[in-house]
């Protein structure tokens, strides 16, 4: 499908998967090889890769490690007929990473994560894409590439250097400005809105 005026399939993927919080895991049991979902939190790396944070305790997280092989549904928890609400189906593998930027912005989108973040049987997880399935709506159906939704981030290198300090001052010294930010521009509710990421 290509883009029209008023819809742009990167754009929308993009959209979803950047907001986030929360998602259903599809994986493979280990000893039958049958379909199993579950529900988890979610975060975005720099270019747009979905983050997790699971523990190895966990049936999902057992079935990763014997094969990555996962999908991840993303919705936009929209109001009423959820089947009305756009989404988006996530195909890649997971994997564990150390990457401390990972680490990082998951627990700025996830801050309750915090305590489970140390625990040994825990680790964060990225999910390297090979596909997605986008439902945005009718006739609004379309498979996208991982180029399509990923952002390249080599021009941004020094931006994703200083996003820690640029997070940190927008919550210390502009909370207002990102409420209005929240308000005023994206039409959110009022309520203590901060900073969680600066995407390139």
């Amino acid at each position: 499908m290509q883009s029209t005026p008023d819809f742009d399939p990167a754009v929308a993927a993009k959209k979803l998967l950047r907001e986030g919080r929360s998602g259903a895991l599809a994986t493979l049991m280990q000893a039958s090889g049958d379909p199993y979902c579950s529900l988890v939190n979610v975060a975005t790396a720099t270019d747009g890769a979905p983050l997790l944070l699971i523990s190895r305790l966990a049936v999902h997280t057992k079935n990763v490690l014997a094969d990555p092989r996962v999908s991840l549904m993303i919705d936009e928890r929209k109001a009423g007929d959820p089947l009305q609400g756009a989404r988006i189906m996530l195909m890649g593998t997971a994997a564990v990473t150390s990457d401390r930027d990972a680490r990082r912005r998951y627990l700025e989108r996830q801050p309750e994560a915090q305590m489970f973040a140390g625990f040994a049987d825990f680790a964060f997880y990225r999910v390297t894409l090979k596909g997605a399935h986008l439902v945005a709506g009718f006739g609004r159906i379309v498979d996208l590439n991982p180029q399509d939704i990923l952002t390249e981030t080599g021009d941004a290198a020094e931006l994703v250097a200083v996003e820690p300090e640029i997070v940190a001052h927008m919550n210390g010294e502009h909370a207002d400005a990102v409420r209005l930010f929240a308000t005023k521009l994206l039409g959110a509710p009022d309520g203590q809105w901060r900073c969680v990421g600066c995407d390139p």
